[in-house]
């Protein structure tokens, strides 16, 4: 994934904060998702993957690393 451009880093970014947006409203209104018992778990390890890409180069990680904490703690 070395060879990106900059057109497919700013996709990849993108499906992130989708995944951060999920978890997050997964975290806020747990009672609307629970027809997908996986859906937090899939979307945390979603971004632990996309975290390690090595393409990354000034994209701010911050709701990445935000979502991915409130993913792991969260607790039904």
């Amino acid at each position: 994934m070395a060879n990106e451009t900059a057109a497919e880093i700013a996709q990849h970014y993108s499906a992130a904060m989708d995944s951060v947006n999920l978890i997050n409203a997964v975290v806020a209104d747990p009672d609307s998702y629970t027809d997908d018992a996986t859906v937090l778990s899939r979307n945390v390890d979603h971004l632990k993957i996309v975290k390690g890409w090595d393409f990354w180069t000034d994209e701010d990680m911050t709701a990445v690393n935000s979502a991915i904490t409130s993913g792991n703690n969260y607790t039904a």
